[in-house]
């Protein structure tokens, strides 16, 4: 099934060099968590990310000082679009514009009166800055919290809704919308919602989702349902880890339902069972790092990790190249045809190898 063709149609945005919306690719995001002063580190970290597959980072900016960064990392050959994160002061919106950011992230209700907005999305449209509207349940506003007794799905929808009307009233339509929540379900029902009512790229996250393996399976249980009905246009997973793990995960996400366009180095293995004669756990972990470092990662390519002849060349007969365990040894195959035994400990290098070779 090709979830491309069934998406909900959206209008199309453009940050830098990334389109967003109108049927482009599914982009992936994530943001520095670097010191907003050092303008260094930061410089490294966006590289990273860059390295890792990021296409747009976000980063905050709490004050003017900060607001360099733009121009110093464009300056230091940076091309990935960069956002400006804004809270509250619209002369840090105006500040990160001139200094050359590519996208800007605010509430347009928490900077102030009409006259503030109006300055912002002035600023926006001479540059050709989109803004991205960005609702999460932990920053609702007062009233609405009143109204709908708590952040519900209804109420993250109406606040993103009436800060699209506040831009609209600039005649603004430059516009990415986000609704974020801690709780899956409300994240989910919030987006549908809002792909019912708007045409506007929608950017999906769950938020404050947490770290280690659980806000992983957060992240891609939200995330992963929307996309799989046709919503959303660009995601962050949000992880309480290096930046670089966010990318890899929503990679994965993407590739998981076909919506990467990226090559991508697929890894299959067994679950393992009585059965396994090595250490498949341990030599799944130190292969995955081993095809980064060997820069393999990014083929398209299938790689088959089993436990055991009775799950390995048959089971696995679609991978390119493959092995299945034996007793301090592995079986190569590659699709289904056996081509050898190699020693345990020549399983990765061996694998790597011929990855390379398929390259050329």
């Amino acid at each position: 099934m090709n979830l491309y063709a069934t998406r909900r149609k959206s209008r199309a945005i453009r940050a830098g060099s990334l389109e967003i919306g109108g049927g482009a690719p599914v982009s992936v995001q994530s943001m520095t968590n670097t010191d907003p002063h050092d303008f260094e580190a930061s410089l490294r970290q966006v590289r990273a990310l860059e390295a890792a597959g990021c296409d747009l980072v976000r980063l905050t900016v709490p004050d003017a000082e900060a607001a360099r960064v733009f121009s110093y990392l464009h300056e230091s050959g940076i091309g990935i679009p960069l956002c400006a994160d804004i809270h509250f002061d619209y002369r840090l919106a105006l500040a990160a514009i001139e200094a050359g950011a590519d996208k800007i992230r605010i509430n347009p209700g928490n900077i102030g009166g009409r006259d503030r907005v109006a300055a912002v999305a002035a600023a926006c449209r001479k540059n050709g800055v989109p803004i991205r509207i960005g609702v999460n349940g932990g920053s609702l506003e007062k009233e609405l919290l009143a109204k709908y007794g708590a952040p519900t799905a209804e109420a993250l929808a109406e606040s993103a809704l009436s800060h699209i009307a506040l831009l609209e009233a600039e005649d603004f339509y430059d516009i990415a919308v986000s609704v974020k929540s801690s709780s899956v379900p409300v994240m989910i029902a919030a987006n549908r919602i809002l792909a019912e009512r708007t045409d506007y790229p929608l950017h999906l996250g769950v938020t404050e989702a947490g770290g280690g393996t659980a806000a992983t399976v957060r992240g891609a249980v939200g995330i992963g349902t929307l996309l799989a009905e046709g919503i959303g246009d660009t995601v962050r997973v949000s992880l309480t880890d290096d930046p670089v793990q966010e990318v890899r995960a929503a990679e994965e996400i993407l590739a998981s339902l076909g919506l990467s366009v990226r090559p991508h180095l697929r890894i299959v293995s067994c679950p393992t069972c009585g059965r396994t004669g090595i250490d498949l756990i341990s030599l799944s972990r130190r292969f995955e790092e081993a095809t980064r470092e060997a820069g393999v990662d990014r083929l398209p390519l299938t790689v088959a990790l089993m436990g055991c002849v009775v799950n390995g060349p048959g089971e696995a007969r679609e991978a390119d190249i493959g092995i299945a365990g034996g007793r301090g040894e592995a079986v190569l195959f590659s699709h289904g045809e056996i081509l050898g035994k190699i020693r345990e400990d020549e399983i990765i290098g061996t694998l790597i190898n011929k990855l390379k070779e398929m390259e050329k």
